[in-house]
C-alpha cells in the first residue's frame, strides 16, 4: 500500500511513518511533505496511491488547499488536534480522522476503517470538492483545541475554554475558564501560532479576548489587564504593547 504523509513537524512525521510499518510491513512511505508548497508541487504528477495521511494546519496554509488544487481522489486520515464536529464533513465520504497526539492503536483503528470502506473510496464518480470547502470554511471560523495528559487520560480541551496561557516554574499552563490549570507541553510561541486570537501581553502571559474584562492605567506607563476570573497574579502590559493592546480589545 502507498501511503503519503503530510505533516509539517518532522518528528510527528518519522513518529507516524514507523508507527504505519509496524502495524503492515507492506506499507510503503511514498514520500513525506512538510508544507503545502511542496504538496502543491508533488501532486502536480498524480502519482498513484492509497491512501494519505495528513495534518490540517501546515506551517504555509491548510492542507484541503493541496487537495482542491489538484483534485484529489485519493482517501485522506487526518491527524490533527481538532475535536470531531471541526471533520463532519469529512465523515460523509468515509474519510476517518486521528487526534493527536496519535497511538499505534489509533491508528491501526483508522487503517482498518480505511480498508473497511476501500470499494466506496475506489469509485471514481467520489467528488471531495465540497467536502474540502466546508473543512476550510469550518476551520476558518473555529478556535483550535490543544491536547493535555491527566493521569492515564488525554483529554482534548479547546481555545474557546482557555482563558490564558501562562508560564509557571519554566512550565507552561493552560488556565480555563472553570478555573482548572493543565500542563501544556508546548511553548508559548508555538501556542501564539496555533491560537491567532489571543494576545500575548508580555513574555508570561498569552491571554484570550474572551478572558479580559477591562484595563485599567499602571505604573510608567503600563497596563493592567484585569480578568472576568480569578487569577493569582496581575497581567501588566509592558508601555511598548499598550497600544497594540488596546487595538486588540477594540477589534476582536
Amino acid at each position: 500500500m502507498r501511503v503519503v504523509i503530510i505533516e509539517d513537524e518532522k518528528l510527528t512525521a518519522k513518529d507516524l511513518a514507523k508507527t504505519l510499518v509496524a502495524i503492515d510491513a507492506d506499507i510503503e512511505i511514498v514520500t513525506t511533505i512538510y508544507s503545502v508548497e511542496e504538496g502543491l508541487l508533488f501532486f502536480q504528477n498524480t502519482p498513484e496511491l492509497d491512501l494519505i495521511f495528513s495534518d490540517i494546519e501546515l506551517g504555509d496554509g491548510l492542507s484541503s488547499d493541496i487537495f482542491q488544487k489538484h483534485q484529489n481522489t485519493t482517501p485522506i486520515i487526518f491527524c490533527t488536534a481538532y475535536q470531531q464536529y471541526t471533520l463532519d464533513a469529512f465523515k460523509t465520504a468515509g474519510i476517518d480522522y486521528v487526534l493527536k497526539p496519535f497511538s499505534k492503536v489509533t491508528i491501526e483503528k483508522a487503517l482498518m476503517k480505511f480498508k473497511s470502506l476501500k470499494e466506496k473510496f475506489e469509485k471514481p464518480s467520489t467528488d471531495l470538492s465540497n467536502i474540502y470547502a466546508s473543512l476550510r470554511n469550518t476551520l476558518l471560523g473555529k478556535t483550535a483545541s490543544i491536547i493535555v495528559h491527566q493521569g492515564d487520560k488525554i483529554i482534548p480541551i479547546s481555545g474557546n475554554d482557555i482563558a490564558l496561557f501562562y508560564i509557571e516554574n519554566e512550565n507552561v499552563f493552560a488556565f480555563t475558564f472553570e478555573q482548572k490549570k493543565y500542563l501544556v507541553n508546548q511553548k508559548l510561541e508555538s501556542l501564539e501560532k496555533t491560537f491567532p486570537d489571543f494576545f500575548r501581553v508580555n513574555r508570561q502571559f498569552l491571554i484570550n479576548r474572551k478572558a479580559v474584562k477591562d484595563a485599567s492605567q499602571y505604573f510608567n506607563r503600563k497596563m493592567l489587564a484585569n480578568l472576568t476570573i480569578p487569577f493569582k497574579e496581575q497581567i501588566i502590559i509592558g508601555k511598548l504593547k499598550t497600544t497594540e493592546f488596546i487595538q486588540w480589545l477594540a477589534n476582536t
